[in-house]
């Protein structure tokens, strides 16, 4: 005897499409585990999850009445992937194109410490340049700059620069406010931050490295 899972054409479409997304989300996972074990090169990865992501995007879309969670879908069915979900409704791009975000932003906010690194290195030069050498005002460019120096992980915490400006900051420190360096001190303060500039540039990763 043959039993009818449908009673129209209504309902048989319906059932056609519960199965396409049923394939697209184990076709996903399938496909996850491959780029993660490097079964698949990452292009080809790329480009076959940016369709199956495209494809669900359209059948959950049409299927919204029908099927309003997802996650009930897949749960319902036991299906049993997680790699899926995670990249058809969470992420909702490919693994590469994440990848390649993160290190963009990852690349920007490294740009942004190093000019401000720069920035404070420039800045603590000059004011003594100026003969601005009381404490209150050279302390918190110190602290500034070493601060700034601190949030750039490519410099190992034994850099030149955070020694010395660590050293300078607890110098300061004892001293009072309105105290100024004397000239010899102002010299040597000017020579390490000139110093710690140049091993700062120095430290910085060449294009392409």
């Amino acid at each position: 005897m043959e039993v009818k899972l449908w009673n129209d054409k209504r309902e048989r479409e319906m059932y056609d499409n519960f199965a396409e997304l049923y394939a697209i989300i184990k076709a996903t996972e399938k496909l996850e585990k491959a780029y993660v074990r490097d079964i698949i090169p990452s292009a080809d990865y790329e480009i076959e999850c940016q369709k199956l992501i495209a494809h669900f995007r359209t059948l959950s879309s049409t299927l919204k009445d029908t099927i309003p969670s997802i996650e009930r879908f897949h749960d319902t069915y036991k299906m049993d992937c997680p790699a899926a979900m995670n990249r058809l409704i969470i992420s909702g791009v490919p693994a590469t194109v994440e990848h390649r975000a993160a290190a963009a932003a990852s690349g920007v906010t490294s740009a942004a410490i190093v000019a401000e690194c720069v920035q404070n290195f420039i800045t603590a030069m000059d004011s003594l340049k100026l003969n601005m050498t009381a404490v209150d005002q050279v302390f918190p460019l110190l602290s500034d700059l070493s601060g700034s120096l601190n949030k750039l992980s490519i410099l190992p915490p034994d850099f030149e620069g955070k020694t010395k400006m660590k050293e300078w900051i607890g110098r300061l420190a004892k001293m009072g406010a309105a105290d100024e360096l004397t000239e010899q001190q102002a010299r040597q303060l000017h020579f390490d931050l000139e110093s710690s500039y140049n091993s700062f540039m120095a430290a910085l990763p060449t294009a392409g490295a």
